[in-house]
């Protein structure tokens, strides 16, 4: 397929979020809620969180579906996904329990997306070895489809309460290589890419769209024939009324996070700001400059479903609300997305009418 650029026209606009405002863990969770309720006032679509155990600046959130709960009952149609649940942590049974529950709560607006996680040290508590993470993953994502198809569970006359076979069409995985889009592709799931992806060794100036469109031809190629692919692109987009100030702003977050990938022991080069918007592929300025940079990101003309993020800028919460409103305003329309109306949304049920349907 021809990687030449073209329009993009993603059909859904989603807001993401790592919740690392730098405040307490219950101001963080305030603001992030905020946050998603003002992104859904703005028109988005969807929300997106993600899980962290135990590491305060990796992210602030180890429990995204009681969270999500929680911004459910605080806003009306805007879909609530996870981004991820690192799933070879987890009980998936659990998992699955939660998730029906948060769903028929949330009037049917949740999205599910998985990985198998990332950060080695998170792993040692629960008694797991990050380097058995695919199978234990493996293993989970498999009981945890069985479990919302409504099969029998072990034990005597063991299924799933409340049912939930259809958080088996909303199920995402992420992944950073060919290999995984190809597993979520045959599995006809949605395929999720991170503003974070990783270069593989010797070619660190590799630019991300070329590896994410790596992932994406092996996803469609694996997709099956008459399955809607499903494609979420993430990226950090920052937008300003001034871009001066725009860099202002983003001049210590990335500096943090440059400092943090060496303490890592990532190889990185590069100190001033310009290094740093380029390695970590950050979009940031007026809007039309995050619109004009965000139009030579070849990968994203072939998502269906584009994300933004402020990380790892993580500028203060006035500016995340003024950026949430510029990607909605100007920076989406001028990509190709159209904002639905309310009317065009489908409304939550209420929750008694979701469990008559459910126990019929």
């Amino acid at each position: 397929m021809s990687q030449a650029a073209s329009k993009i026209s993603p059909k859904r606009l989603g807001f993401f979020t790592r919740l690392l405002d730098d405040t307490s863990p219950q101001e963080r969770y305030r603001l992030a809620t905020e946050q998603i309720a003002h992104a859904e006032q703005q028109g988005f679509d969807s929300a997106w969180i993600a899980q962290h155990h135990f590491h305060r600046d990796e992210g602030g959130l180890p429990a995204p579906l009681v969270f999500l709960a929680y911004v459910a009952a605080n806003t009306r149609h805007i879909r609530l996904g996870t981004g991820v649940i690192t799933l070879a942590m987890e009980n998936a049974l659990r998992v699955a329990e939660d998730a029906s529950v948060l769903d028929l709560l949330s009037g049917g607006r949740l999205e599910i997306g998985l990985g198998s996680g990332g950060t080695a040290s998170s792993f040692i508590p629960f008694g797991l070895n990050i380097d058995t993470r695919g199978e234990a993953f493996g293993k989970n994502l498999d009981i945890l489809r069985h479990a919302w198809a409504g099969k029998a569970l072990e034990g005597e006359d063991n299924q799933l309460y409340p049912p939930a076979q259809q958080l088996n069409r909303r199920l995402w995985q992420a992944t950073f290589s060919p290999e995984g889009g190809a597993r979520a592709g045959a599995a006809g799931d949605g395929l999720m890419l991170s503003r974070t992806q990783p270069r593989p060794e010797g070619q660190q100036g590799l630019p991300l769209d070329v590896l994410q469109n790596r992932i994406i031809d092996a996803y469609l190629e694996a997709l099956p024939a008459g399955v809607e692919p499903r494609i979420l692109g993430s990226r950090t987009a920052f937008v300003s009324d001034d871009a001066d100030e725009a860099r202002r702003l983003a001049a210590k977050g990335l500096q943090r996070q440059a400092d943090g990938a060496r303490a890592a022991g990532n190889r990185f080069s590069g100190n001033t700001l310009d290094e740093h918007i380029a390695a970590f592929d950050v979009h940031l300025g007026t809007a039309d400059q995050v619109i004009a940079s965000l139009q030579r990101d070849t990968a994203l003309a072939r998502v269906t479903d584009l994300a933004f993020q402020v990380h790892s800028i993580d500028p203060p919460h006035p500016y995340i609300l003024r950026s949430i409103e510029l990607i909605a305003k100007k920076v989406a329309p001028a990509l190709g997305w159209v904002r639905r109306t309310p009317k065009n949304i489908a409304k939550p049920q209420p929750l008694h009418q979701e469990l008559s349907r459910e126990t019929l």
